[in-house]
């Protein structure tokens, strides 16, 4: 399988948000700080389909602007997901979103998608990748953590107010660039 990466533009504008976004949660992960190191484990739940609601961005903006972009994957010519990234108030690129699509999925789009963010991070001389995602989104986590992010904090009330009683804990995750200038 042949996988490119094209930033968004006005030709592929219309692939923006056009990915099956949903996944299976069978697990979750239990963090806990020890030794001021957060860690976490890993405990099966009972099955479920997720699916979160687009990011609601202003998209046009993203179009040819140098601190924000959105890239669209395509295997063999077919999207297959997408990443929006921008520069974010503390020298960081925030990872707003990244998404595979549910067909194209252990094919490595998400690793792809994620080494493009941080690629283009580098470029601009940001100090690293921050994003953020929930503690029932394992399999996310487990390719965060193998790209090289750690696992920097997490919130237990950020989602009360969209769902009271959730608990679902956001968590976030960092890439730290050492030779930042």
């Amino acid at each position: 399988m042949n996988i490119t990466l094209q930033q968004l533009d006005e030709q592929n504008f219309h692939d923006v948000n056009r990915c099956d976004g949903t996944f299976t949660v069978d697990s979750r992960l239990v963090v806990f700080a020890e030794n001021d190191i957060i860690r976490y484990t890993i405990v099966n739940v009972p099955p479920y389909q997720k699916r979160y609601p687009p990011e609601e961005l202003d998209y046009p903006t993203y179009l040819h602007h140098p601190d924000k972009a959105i890239f669209c994957a395509y295997a063999d010519g077919q999207l297959a997901g997408q990443v929006i990234v921008r520069k974010y108030w503390n020298r960081f690129a925030h990872i707003d979103d990244i998404v595979v699509d549910v067909s194209f999925r252990r094919q490595g789009v998400g690793r792809a998608l994620l080494q493009h963010a941080v690629a283009w991070a580098r470029d601009r001389q940001l100090a690293g990748v921050m994003l953020e995602t929930q503690n029932n989104n394992v399999v996310a986590c487990r390719l965060y953590e193998s790209c090289g992010f750690q696992l920097g904090g997490f919130d237990r009330c950020l989602y009360q107010g969209l769902q009271p009683g959730t608990d679902e804990i956001a968590l976030y995750w960092y890439l730290l660039f050492t030779n930042t200038t």
